[in-house]
């Protein structure tokens, strides 16, 4: 019970006892009370002129990192005896590993007041919005609270692990040099073939074998030049492939797969963008380096299950977005119908490699002992292998992904076995 309402009783007592005996004494016991009410009120501020204002350590982080929120409230008005702070931490997946997120202090007119706590987050998107303050008076018998603005944004983006260097063979390169083949002469450390000595052909390059057989003709060594290549990232974030279990998710792990690959191929040197399929209009332009992977990181931070229908056969996106002719890589758990959508980008002349992680042994790790339970895991599993089997046939390379197993096993062994049946096309 509060300090005010038992305050408030013993006033109601007093009186009506005084009334009902017409013992004036009691009234005389009133006064005590009333000047500690009276006190009370002018101790207590009109308003609370208090300003709130955030400072985080840092605004984008990877997961297993943490950052300080430092929070400083400023008195512009009147002193205040007690103000009482509670910094509202947003839901989800954030938690304070040090410091306290509470204050109890008296602020002087014109002083400071700040308090500090260290966070950790799971993969997202986080906006602190406001800061709970309660000022009162120093003999606590009133308060007055408010929502004070404090607004920022915390982005903790997936942790991304670099994979070895993916063998893809997209139709097209760009004129710069990289790691893929591209089946004309120039600048490279792979043999190419050798032609006749042509003037101003460096004398490094002369086939000095060729030429001791032939002196009167001599030859030159010619390597194979390597480029890079645009290539389109693919996340379905669709909602019905959104599967989650306690304590995972399955969406977690194309993510996780998408932040690998991006990580790989920009540190290759490849042109890089990036579609969230299922969330609407949200896609990150291609571009290179460490500006274009944290853009895909933030991008992916804030990935999560969507019902958009927008672009929902991917036939009318922009070619800025996917240039003809480029590498397309789907990262999905895939549905029965997804192969029209991935026939239709091959016949378009895309490349097209699928990384799907594996929804029957992703949900089956999580499910109690049934004696039905194997029956159905083998209609499941025979049902996708068809699917799948379906894409392998029509030349479109397919990564079935185990997402208890590394990524980068089942990506190389896919691409390989894509390479030896020539279902990876080679430069035009």
């Amino acid at each position: 019970m509060s300090r005010t309402l038992l305050l408030g009783l013993l006033v109601f007592a007093l009186l009506l006892t005084g009334l009902a005996l017409l013992d004036g004494r009691f009234f005389l016991l009133l006064m005590p009370l009333l000047v500690y009410v009276g006190v009370a009120l002018l101790g207590m501020p009109d308003s609370i002129p208090i300003r709130a204002y955030r400072d985080l350590q840092s605004l984008a982080l990877q997961e297993g990192d943490s950052a300080i929120m430092y929070l400083k409230l400023i008195n512009e008005g009147a002193a205040i005896s007690v103000l009482e702070v509670r910094d509202q931490v947003p839901p989800g997946g954030l938690r304070v590993v040090e410091g306290f997120t509470g204050l109890v202090t008296a602020l002087p007119s014109g002083s400071t007041a700040q308090l500090a706590y260290s966070l950790k987050a799971a993969r997202g998107a986080y906006e602190f919005q406001s800061v709970a303050v309660t000022v009162s008076e120093t003999l606590g018998l009133f308060q007055r609270a408010a929502q004070l603005p404090a607004y920022t944004r915390l982005i903790v983006m997936p942790r991304a692990r670099r994979l070895r260097s993916l063998p893809i063979r997209p139709r097209r390169t760009l004129g710069f040099a990289g790691p893929i083949p591209s089946r004309q002469s120039g600048v490279g450390v792979d043999f190419y073939g050798v032609r006749e000595y042509q003037p101003g052909d460096q004398l490094r390059r002369v086939n000095w074998h060729v030429m001791a057989r032939r002196p009167d003709r001599p030859h030159t060594t010619e390597f194979e030049q390597e480029r890079i290549a645009d290539v389109g990232l693919i996340l379905d974030v669709r909602r019905q492939i959104a599967l989650e279990m306690p304590g995972a998710s399955l969406l977690e792990h194309g993510v996780h797969a998408a932040a690998a690959l991006a990580e790989s191929l920009l540190h290759d040197g490849h042109r890089v963008g990036l579609l969230l399929y299922g969330r609407g209009i949200e896609w990150v332009f291609p571009g290179y380096g460490r500006l274009q992977r944290e853009r895909i990181l933030r991008a992916l931070a804030s990935a999560g299950p969507g019902d958009s229908q927008v672009f929902a056969s991917l036939d009318f996106f922009p070619a800025r977005l996917f240039p003809p002719r480029s590498q397309m890589i789907f990262i999905s758990p895939l549905l029965g119908d997804d192969h029209q959508m991935l026939f239709r980008l091959q016949a378009q002349g895309y490349a097209v490699f699928v990384i799907s992680p594996d929804p029957v042994s992703f949900e089956v790790a999580y499910l109690p002992t049934d004696p039905l339970l194997s029956l159905a895991t083998r209609m499941a599993q025979l049902e996708r292998r068809l699917l799948l089997q379906r894409l392998r046939q029509s030349g479109i390379a397919v990564a079935d992904w185990p997402v208890h197993q590394p990524l980068d096993d089942s990506i190389h062994a896919a691409m390989t076995s894509a390479w030896r049946a020539g279902s990876l096309m080679g430069n035009r």
